[in-house]
């Protein structure tokens, strides 16, 4: 069962008395009633024993008063007969019996791994029948009670591996009990999204006997959140700023969680929640159970994991396990453009590679926007899918994508987590993202079950660093292509054509027009007739006027050895030059932003990068904030990543902090919602350079 059929993304639970994973689905009272029926078959076994050695004494007894008991000499042998009958060994039927008896069938699927009645009938329910790996792997450890940290992508249903155990140890707590009004779990996920998708699956798991489940996230008025906290609740899931944020309130009571998940903690960390998660972990009581989740395992994973799991339990599912010579195959190509040829290249390949479905990776909503736009008005099926939705709007466009209507689904990263389209072929990565850990997230969606799947990323030239860096993480080779030329595409739409009529003769699905060709065949030529079928086949592929088809000019790229002399890598003006967290501001090795550029110069004292905004926040040192404060703020309340985030300064009073113009309006209000550091702050756009 994958996490990507549902919606939404799962919690844990820990109760004091864990049922061993071996356990019968039938429940504590069923076990008991079982144990005197389990005994019976041994106490007559006793019985019997006892019997046979009593026998053998009286036997003993008889043979001893032969001498004495003359006259009931013939009564004894009588006895002894019989007693000699008894001494016999009787063939044992009960064994007989209990072979002849048909044995229960060994429990299988999700009922072979301890999960009671009631949550197997809501999975038979949702249609899910077998686990998969690392659901297989992770639930019985968990229900045992042990910590877990486990390492699995998206797609490999690691939400249920959390979400059942989870359940199944808050059936266990609730058995014979009140309910009580604070949680037993908290699930923390790094965006609202994410949230949601756990509260709606662990919802659905649960459906049986009606779990309580919480999602508290940035975006949301925090009143109604409030409301649903009082009015009791089993699962918490939430993001970790809004977390600390309820803590800080009392309204999340951390007192009966026995039970804590980190779904996709690399991903928290890279957003800068690493304090975040700490004070949490730190501030649930002990004892209690710990699952971490990680797409990747870098070494910060490994201190956060070293820090807060007892002897955890390791698990790693790579992406998916498949059969021997069916393993993922991705083909994966790079094109280096210049910006402004950006929309037309991938046009142009995607009329080359013609794919069934896919999925196009944009940085920001305004992007998907804009680019979904420029794709219609190519002729292309396209449907935009970004935070900004409503869930009816979200819907609507994955009910057309899965329905075939739509054939590119151009997306955020957030609004894409946790999709899973089964005809995909093609990722197209239409920004290269700032971490190798992202790539391989977006690409893993393709090229499974032995199926072949396609990568294709549109670069510009600055970007080559980001595609090494890659390469060296993934041990993969990117294959470098060439955007096709005008003749090219002429070309394969001509294949194209053929390909489409030779279907239709082979299928002999061409009957129903035939009348058409005979009407004209007394005034025209039968091969001008054809002729003029297949242009407008030809056309209905996009080859209305071709000669308005314009070349696309690739870029041609430096040798990796930068010269000596004026190198435009060498300072790289662009943010996106750097590698992961090597930003404007941003210290990779300590893994906080000093608000400073290599060169020293501050960011306040220059100008805002090209598409970025200034907000200034009245929250400084003095009121002890520092980068990973903003940072988890702004990604908490916002659809922003922490890569997404520009410079940062922060000043003994006030901070300033550099964000895409596109969001900066949504920052302002919602930031301006929240607290910093438990205090309400005032936000807006900055006036202009300042020095302190």
């Amino acid at each position: 069962m994958n996490d990507t059929t549902s919606a939404a993304s799962g919690s844990d639970d820990d109760a004091p008395d864990t049922p061993d994973a071996t356990s019968d689905d039938a429940g504590i009272d069923d076990l008991e009633l079982s144990d005197p029926v389990l005994a019976a078959p041994r106490d007559r076994g006793s019985a019997a024993l006892e019997e046979d050695d009593a026998s053998d004494e009286d036997d003993d007894s008889d043979d001893e008063d032969d001498e004495d008991d003359e006259d009931d000499e013939d009564d004894e042998d009588d006895d002894d007969d019989a007693s000699d009958e008894d001494d016999e060994p009787e063939p044992d039927d009960s064994d007989d019996d209990e072979e002849d008896q048909p044995q229960p069938p060994a429990a299988r699927g999700f009922a072979a791994l301890g999960l009671n009645s009631k949550l197997l009938e809501a999975l038979s329910d949702l249609g899910y029948d077998e686990p998969t790996p690392i659901q297989r792997e992770a639930i019985p450890p968990v229900l045992a009670g042990n910590d877990l940290l486990g390492q699995a992508a998206t797609g490999t249903g690691k939400t249920a591996a959390f979400a059942l155990p989870v359940l199944e140890q808050l059936a266990q707590r609730n058995q014979g009990r009140n309910r009580g009004d604070t949680a037993m779990a908290l699930i923390l996920t790094p965006t609202r999204e994410l949230a949601m998708q756990v509260s709606e699956a662990i919802e659905s798991y649960g459906s049986r006997f009606g779990a309580r489940v919480v999602p508290v996230y940035g975006g949301q008025p925090i009143g109604k959140q409030l409301g649903a906290l009082r009015h009791g609740v089993d699962v918490v899931v939430a993001t970790p700023g809004r977390a600390i944020d309820h803590i800080n309130r009392r309204s999340l009571v951390l007192d009966d969680v026995s039970i804590v998940v980190m779904d996709e903690a690399d991903e928290m960390l890279d957003m800068g929640f690493a304090e975040d998660l700490e004070a949490i972990l730190e501030a649930v009581p002990d004892p209690h159970q710990t699952l971490l989740f990680s797409a990747t395992m870098p070494p910060r994973i490994a201190g956060l994991a070293k820090r807060h799991l007892s002897d955890p339990t390791h698990i790693t599912i790579a992406r998916e396990v498949v059969a021997e010579g069916e393993a993922p195959r991705v083909s994966q190509t790079v094109y280096y453009v210049r910006r402004n040829d950006k929309a037309a290249a991938l046009a142009r390949i995607l009329d080359v590679e013609v794919p069934e479905a896919a999925i196009v990776f944009c940085r920001t909503r305004t992007e998907v926007d804009e680019l979904t736009e420029a794709l219609n008005g190519r002729g292309y099926r396209a449907e935009g899918l970004h935070g900004g939705m409503s869930q009816e709007q979200r819907d609507r466009v994955m009910g057309r994508v899965r329905a075939t209507t739509a054939d590119l689904l151009i997306a955020t990263d957030v609004a894409a987590r946790g999709l899973d389209i089964d005809h995909l072929t093609h990722v197209v990565n239409f920004d290269v993202p700032a971490a190798p850990e992202q790539y391989v997230h977006r690409i893993s969606r393709v090229g499974r079950a032995g199926r072949e799947g396609t990568a294709v990323t549109i670069a510009e030239p600055r970007q080559q660093r980001f595609i090494k860096n890659i390469e060296r993480v993934t041990k993969q080779h990117v294959t470098i292509g060439q955007i096709p030329t005008v003749a090219q595409l002429r070309t394969r739409r001509k294949e194209l054509t053929i390909e489409k009529i030779r279907a239709e003769l082979v299928e002999h699905l061409y009957e129903d027009y035939r009348s058409i060709v005979d009407s004209l065949s007394d005034e025209f030529d039968v091969a001008d007739i054809a002729a003029a079928a297949v242009r407008a086949a030809h056309e209905a592929l996009g080859s209305t006027h071709p000669e308005n088809e314009e070349e696309i000019h690739n870029v041609e790229m430096r040798s990796e050895r930068r010269p000596a002399g004026n190198d435009r890598f060498r300072k790289g003006t662009d943010r996106t030059l750097r590698g992961p967290g090597e930003r404007r501001g941003f210290d990779s090795k300590r893994g906080d932003r000093r608000g400073f550029d290599r060169d020293g110069e501050r960011p306040g004292d220059r100008p805002v990068q090209p598409g970025y905004s200034r907000i200034w926040v009245s929250a400084g040192r003095r009121n002890g904030v520092r980068p990973g404060d903003l940072v988890g703020a702004i990604c908490g309340e916002t659809s922003l990543r922490g890569n997404q985030i520009g410079a940062i300064r922060i000043t003994e009073n006030f901070s300033l902090v550099e964000v895409p113009s596109g969001n900066a309006d949504e920052v302002i209000r919602k930031l301006g919602d929240t607290t910093i550091k438990g205090r309400r702050t005032s936000v807006r756009r900055d006036k202009g350079p300042r020095r302190d």
